[in-house]
């Protein structure tokens, strides 16, 4: 059962936002918002690139490597910030003139994540003199040190945490390095790279560059539309620079400005590109883009929104979206396994850090497969499957109050010799390890959870921003609501709870519940939809519901009407 809680509103904040609409004064508030400054989206309200530690050694590298016209080669990563990082890297050098520049993305199955000693061996074929990492390489230890050694300048662009040691590189740009003082330490690894460019492109207009080579310096506000999906795609925070790069990025696809893969993408997903908001990115695009990583090659996604051809965009965004549809059937059978071994064992107080494994599982969807379990069970998740000959690799995933990486780290640290290797985040991290250790890892990470955590960790919670007025159940407030995003994580989109009379219910599509509701008898009947219901308990005969909604606009033979998408149900 999960608890119903409104997110509390300082009124200090809301009387600084009393220019706002009353409701988005509210909902702002509750999201800590200060002033109305901190709710302007310009390109101006974006940090300064000096604030990035390394960056003018970063931009040295490049432009002598532009002057020198040798050899780039980006090291991109297997998810969809790794994708949209690799192809904005690749598509700026290209337009700032470098002359050579390719891209290798390391395969999930063969190498593993980021810049090992086995990729630059693969890398070193293609004779690069520098190589550049994209969402990757601040744990590189041993791949920087072996480039280096092979005589290849490496530039680590990267927003993983960092460990103890960093690489060898001859620069790194990391908002989450010692001593950087960027203030947006949620950046993705494309918000990164996005600013090494802004810099290089400062850089190379202060030279004269773009006069030498009678070249258009480019408009990196063109870009927006790749960082806002790698950004809304990697589940950071939306701190108020992400909000403005995602913001910027929206308007850009909106306008019909979008890359060709892009608006592939969203006419196969069904989206209206005019009318598109952040979580499109996150629901649509983004698992598409990442089911090229997780079961077959990400180089099919970097294609795809490389091109320039509409038609060849259209074709491999339908190879995505195939893709994508086998991850699902996938992730269905594994997650029926995994709720079957949990319902064996009785999931209790004692089985907190919860740990799965099956010899059967793909090891390119066990992320998603840990998420699903964390969301139901509402505890700390780690899904491993077969990699190479006795290893099995994890994919964790966690609640509020356990920071899973330094979780990781302190296992370690008691175990030496379980870890093969791991890094992270807060909320998701990856790891090694011997499979004859999966024992003794299972149960070194359920006591580290159930020392971290107590029973007010465990209990679920469904924030909400309160009751809304019935004057408020219109077309006018869902649109509202809907432009005052971009809305995501750490800036959740508005959720409302109450109670309404069940005028009537049925199931749709199999899995969906649809409903008309009313907030009482005077009032007129809304339409509601709950996706994927619990079928053993709805539809029901019960008359009264309370739930957890959002306000949509749901379209319709050309017709626009309010609904309501309910979060969380349960009959009163």
């Amino acid at each position: 059962m999960k608890t119903i809680v409104r997110r509390p509103v300082d009124a200090g904040r809301l009387s600084n936002l009393s220019s706002q609409h009353p409701l988005l004064a509210r909902i702002f508030a509750a999201r800590k918002i200060n002033s109305d400054t901190e709710l302007e989206l310009g390109l101006a309200g974006l940090w300064p690139f000096q604030k990035l530690k390394g960056i003018d050694q970063a931009v040295k590298l490049l432009h002598d490597a532009m002057l020198q016209q040798q050899q780039i080669l980006i090291i991109g990563d297997f998810d969809a910030d790794g994708a949209t990082s690799c192809v904005l890297a690749v598509r700026l050098l290209r337009a700032m003139g470098a002359s050579a520049v390719d891209y290798l993305v390391p395969n999930r199955f063969e190498y593993g994540y980021g810049l090992t000693p086995e990729i630059v061996k693969v890398a070193q074929l293609k004779k690069p003199d520098l190589i550049i990492t994209v969402d990757n390489g601040i744990s590189s230890i041993e791949g920087v040190a072996l480039a280096r050694k092979l005589g290849i300048r490496v530039l680590v662009t990267d927003h993983h945490l960092a460990g103890e040691q960093l690489p060898d590189a001859d620069a790194i740009i990391n908002p989450n390095q010692p001593g950087c003082e960027f203030p947006s330490k949620c950046t993705a690894g494309v918000g990164v790279a996005f600013y090494l460019f802004i810099a290089l492109r400062a850089q190379l207009r202060k030279a004269g560059w773009f006069e030498s080579k009678e070249i258009p310096e480019p408009n990196l506000a063109d870009y927006l539309d790749v960082v806002a999906l790698g950004t809304v795609a990697d589940l950071v925070a939306l701190d108020h620079n992400n909000r403005i790069l995602v913001h910027q990025g929206l308007q850009r696809i909106r306008s019909g400005r979008a890359l060709p893969g892009i608006s592939a993408l969203l006419k196969i997903s069904g989206r209206t590109q005019s009318e598109i908001v952040a979580s499109d990115l996150g629901f649509a695009l983004g698992p598409r883009l990442n089911a090229a990583g997780r079961l077959d090659d990400m180089s099919l996604g970097i294609e795809c929104l490389l091109t320039d051809d509409d038609q060849l965009a259209m074709e491999m965004a339908l190879q995505l979206d195939t893709l994508n549809q086998s991850r699902k059937e996938i992730e269905s059978d594994m997650k029926q396994s995994a709720l079957s071994s949990l319902s064996e064992i009785q999931v209790s107080s004692e089985q907190v850090g919860l740990c799965l494994y099956d010899k059967e599982w793909h090891q390119g969807v066990i992320g998603i497969l840990a998420s699903r379990i964390k969301e139901q069970y509402h505890r700390p998740v780690v899904a491993f499957a077969d990699a190479e000959k006795g290893v099995i690799k994890g994919s964790a995933r966690s609640i509020k109050g356990f920071h899973v990486r330094d979780a990781l780290d302190a296992l370690a640290k008691r175990h030496p010799e379980i870890l093969k290797k791991f890094g992270g985040h807060a909320m998701a991290a990856g790891l090694s390890i011997e499979r004859k250790h999966l024992e003794a890892f299972t149960q070194a990470f359920n006591l580290l959870a159930r020392e971290w955590l107590d029973e007010a960790d465990l209990e679920a919670q469904v924030l909400t921003d309160g009751a809304l007025e019935s004057s408020y159940f219109t077309l006018d407030i869902a649109r509202l609501l809907r432009d005052a995003g971009p809305w995501g994580q750490q800036f959740p989109e508005p959720q409302f709870e109450g109670v309404f009379q069940v005028l009537q219910q049925r199931l749709v599509g199999e899995k969906h519940l649809k409903l008309s509701l009313a907030a009482d008898q005077n009032s007129s009947p809304l339409d509601a939809i709950a996706f994927f219901v619990d079928l053993e308990h709805w539809p029901n005969s019960t008359s009264q519901v309370r739930v957890v909604y959002r306000l949509d606009i749901n379209e319709y033979r050309g017709e626009k009407s309010l609904q309501l998408i309910i979060e969380h149900l349960e009959p009163c």
